[in-house]
């Protein structure tokens, strides 16, 4: 069993099923209604938020059991999204373009495969399209409150201004407040919130 199939084997949602307060606070930044991709979103809080909004969701997980818990959290609030069982090192990333492209707290990315996991996440986004990623920055590990312990799979502005030179930022913001997000996200943490448009 991978260790995403434990945890979230479960029947208590691990991150809850409410979704990211980044996500409700940055979502009028996606395009409306349009045809946007949820990556690694686990048991599925943040694309059935998305699809009640009246996106178009596709969302996508590399585990099995936060596939099966994503599929009964939209049935019982009554959306679609199509849900995918994905590597996300192993992805084509240009290969469907999406109006939005959201990634939340996918830190489990290793340093040495994180640049080319955030181009992709541009690559899959369409040109006038919204990008929107949220994590946590290194200082989160002294918090101790979700998240690894190895402040290389953390953000920082410095590296997403980098990572995304070739597009029109909007919001690259650090900060710090009191969050919680089911057991996994409790408490004070050291957030970044990012967004982008494809304008190349």
């Amino acid at each position: 069993m991978n260790p995403w199939d434990k945890r979230f084997s479960s029947d208590e949602y691990f991150f809850g099923t409410k979704p990211a307060e980044a996500l409700i606070k940055l979502a009028h930044h996606l395009i409306p209604d349009g045809d946007t991709l949820v990556v690694a979103d686990g048991e599925g809080r943040n694309s059935v938020y998305l699809a009640s909004k009246g996106f178009d969701v596709t969302a996508t997980d590399f585990s099995e059991a936060g596939l099966s818990k994503a599929r009964k959290l939209a049935v019982m609030q009554g959306v679609t999204v199509n849900y995918q069982a994905q590597d996300i090192y192993d992805t084509d990333w240009s290969e469907k373009q999406y109006d939005n492209v959201v990634a939340i707290f996918i830190q489990f990315v290793p340093p040495e495969k994180m640049r080319s996991v955030l181009r992709g996440l541009k690559e899959a986004t369409k040109v006038g399209g919204t990008l929107v990623l949220h994590g946590y920055t290194p200082e989160q590990v002294r918090l101790g409150t979700g998240g690894p312990s190895n402040p290389d799979h953390m953000y920082t502005k410095v590296m997403l201004n980098d990572v995304y030179s070739d597009m029109s930022i909007l919001i690259n913001e650090e900060y710090q407040i009191v969050i919680t997000e089911g057991k996994g996200h409790r408490g004070m943490s050291a957030l970044i919130d990012y967004v982008g448009k494809n304008s190349i």
